[in-house]
């Protein structure tokens, strides 16, 4: 194996040089953007530039500070044309390849991986909560690295399982929009006439917290959700089926003033944060979550400082109840779509197991591309 040890900062370029004009529009990455081990940029918005990291397309931006950096908030920029800067939260650190010597997937990837995910993660300072990446660590980082050519072969590979799952991704939300706008054209234009305590069974009763530090201890197996997200994986579960989850309190509705929703399957927990629905009275999980996705539910939240969603409040949402006629006959047409959109998740899953375990042993050199090809 021709691998040569390198030091982390002549292999990769740190937070290199852009230049921004003072109040110019760009396109600008929060840190909530990133999606927890998701390669891909979920959003963007267009700003006026007040300061942040600067990037360009094929850099990695990868979170400096706790909890964001051990959450896997770690991403591959494309969303930008060529040429063209973005910006972000100053808490990214950005990586770029050196040209002739690191190539831009293999990077990413090795921001994914123990060598210097671990590294960065170890090297933390500060208070409690805030906590940040020394970047000097970082650079004096030293680990083995291919030559150019078997680089690009690792990042291919492992890029076309992050390709997969992107474009499971895309087609889910095509599939998604298609069951949003058959509930527009049939119901879009009615006023409410019921109320969403008439529609859905609340299972909140069975809902137990589980503290960070009692997750810690556990084997990663079941999902473990918050209010807004998939916060963990712990070793046993509270439901079995399909759910949707509707934030309770912290993060409660979006920019539009819809309500947090997570449409769940299959064995997981949750923690006391997320309201727990299903359907009633003609309505199934998919055609509550299609209701709710249009239904603003800004007049039911309290709370100036911690936004809320108390049962009571929720139950007393006008919403539209069309015929238990009606509703069989939309349930029938969604159904098929939502069935694909699990079949997709469930298979972006599996790919992301195995690319995560592919991950650290081609990184390391434990296995090349060609045992790969070999096993195939």
């Amino acid at each position: 194996m021709n691998w040569k040890l390198v030091r982390a900062a002549d292999f990769i370029d740190f937070n290199p040089r852009e230049s921004v004009p003072k109040g110019a529009m760009a396109k600008k990455v929060a840190m909530e953007k990133l999606q927890p081990f998701t390669r891909d940029i979920s959003a963007y918005e267009v700003a006026s530039f007040n300061g942040g990291s600067k990037f360009r397309n094929g850099d990695t931006l990868m979170a400096r500070i706790t909890p964001c950096l051990e959450n896997g908030k770690t991403a591959l920029v494309n969303i930008l044309e060529d040429g063209e800067v973005g910006f972000g939260s100053t808490e990214f650190i950005v990586l770029r390849a050196k040209p002739g010597v690191s190539d831009k997937d293999f990077i990413y990837y090795l921001a994914m991986s123990p060598i210097l995910r671990d590294k960065a993660i170890k090297s933390m300072v500060g208070s409690s909560g805030r906590q940040r990446v020394q970047q000097g660590v970082m650079n004096d980082t030293e680990f083995l690295a291919p030559p150019l050519d078997e680089q690009v072969e690792i990042g291919s590979t492992l890029r076309a399982l992050d390709d997969k799952i992107a474009n499971n991704t895309k087609i889910n939300n095509h599939l998604e929009q298609m069951a949003q706008a058959i509930w527009s054209e049939r119901f879009g234009g009615l006023e409410p006439n019921g109320s969403l305590g008439d529609i859905i069974e609340l299972f909140d009763f069975k809902r137990i917290p589980l503290s960070g530090n009692q997750r810690d201890k556990m084997e990663k197996i079941y999902p473990y959700y918050g209010a807004a997200t998939l916060m963990d994986y712990v070793d046993n579960y509270l439901f079995d089926g399909v759910y949707l989850l509707l934030g309770e309190d912290g993060t409660v509705i979006d920019d539009l003033g819809f309500p947090t929703l997570q449409y769940v399957w299959g064995k997981f927990w949750v923690n006391n944060h997320a309201h727990i629905l299903q359907g009633r009275n003609g309505f199934t999980v998919e055609s509550l979550y299609t209701l709710l996705k249009q239904t603003s539910v800004t007049s039911i939240v309290t709370g100036a400082v911690q936004p809320k969603i108390n049962q009571t409040n929720l139950k007393a949402l006008a919403v539209v109840v069309p015929s238990e006629e009606e509703m069989q006959e939309f349930n029938n047409l969604i159904a098929p779509l939502f069935a694909q959109i699990r079949e997709n998740s469930d298979e972006n899953c599996r790919l992301a197991e195995l690319r995560d375990v592919l991950l650290p042993k081609l990184m390391s050199g434990e296995l090349s591309v060609a045992d790969l090809g070999d096993a195939k």
